[in-house]
């Protein structure tokens, strides 16, 4: 960074959301987990760093407990950091060293374009993948591996049904139930995502997909979000029943199959689970690293809860 650059701290009420999101819809690495209505409706309370006037920020999402402030990740966002211009020389690790000493434990996943090899910074690299839709449909098949066209075959000859525009709470209620067990998401979680569900859908930057047995059993179903060109796989739902029937697999054929040929990246959203790696890499997606940054300064007593 030059001399005169300058990264500042700067409280959630001080924020110029109007820049902010400027800035976000501008940057080459924009994302749609970083703009202002996103953090405000997903996180508890968020703060910002920002170089010079909004040229790059990072959100610093953050809560409170037992008296000690900490950077955690929001539900439903699967990557934050820094956001802007990434031409600056270590611009990431210069925001990194610019977090308030006030938050004592840092857990949040940072981008891809984030490039973090700070010295006493915990830094694991975790899968995303991504598929690439300006291809058409025949060339996009093509790239499915036989398991893939087995399971969508076989959906369709049992007479499933994919729709588009489903009701954002059956989503939702079918996520729960594989969501509980693995996540601790809780019910407010739930509810502001459906609020931002409902705000993002007039715009067209939302979409619910599910599909349905023969009988009309909702089997798989989908929460859809869109910006920077990207299509977020935001939340999966999928019922036992549908398990044997290659309901995952249509469903996501079915959108592929409806936005193939558009300027758009379907984002999977990870994962680090390998049944699920190879899943979404059956689709002939592609594997993106992104940082995990992990900071204790916790005090000695409690630091150990953290290791």
């Amino acid at each position: 960074m030059t001399m005169n650059s300058q990264i500042r701290y700067i409280r959630h009420n001080k924020i110029d959301k109007s820049k902010w999101d400027a800035a976000i819809s501008s940057a080459s690495n924009g994302l749609i987990y970083a703009y202002s209505f996103y953090l405000d409706f997903m996180a508890k309370n968020w703060d910002a760093l920002v170089l010079d006037d909004y040229r790059s920020v990072m959100p610093l999402t953050w809560n409170k407990k037992f008296g000690i402030h900490y950077l955690y990740q929001p539900p439903f966002t699967a990557s934050l950091g820094v956001f802007g211009d990434n031409s600056l020389p270590g611009l990431a690790e210069e925001f990194i060293r610019a977090i308030p000493k006030k938050f004592k434990l840092i857990e949040i996943a940072l981008n891809a374009a984030n490039q973090v090899q700070s010295p006493g910074h915990q830094v694991t690299l975790r899968n995303n993948f991504v598929l690439p839709l300006s291809p058409g449909y025949p060339s996009l098949a093509t790239g499915y591996r036989e398991n893939i066209r087995r399971n969508i075959r076989k959906a369709e000859q049992l007479g499933c049904i994919a729709k588009k525009g489903i009701a954002i709470h059956a989503v939702i209620d079918l996520a729960k139930l594989i969501l509980a067990r693995v996540s601790n998401i809780r019910e407010p979680d739930y509810a502001n995502l459906s609020k931002l569900y409902h705000f993002l859908e007039p715009r067209g930057d939302a979409e619910t997909w599910g599909v349905f047995s023969a009988s009309g059993e909702l089997l798989a179903s989908c929460l859809y979000f869109f910006s920077h060109r990207r299509a977020y796989y935001i939340l999966v739902g999928n019922h036992p029943n549908g398990r044997t029937l290659g309901a995952s697999h249509y469903l996501i054929d079915c959108f592929i199959r409806d936005r193939a040929g558009q300027d758009l990246l379907l984002d999977f959203e990870g994962s680090d689970i390998r049944n699920l790696a190879f899943f979404y890499a059956s689709f002939g997606a592609v594997q993106e690293n992104y940082p995990f940054l992990k900071i204790n300064r916790l005090p000695f007593w409690i630091r150990w809860t953290k290791s």
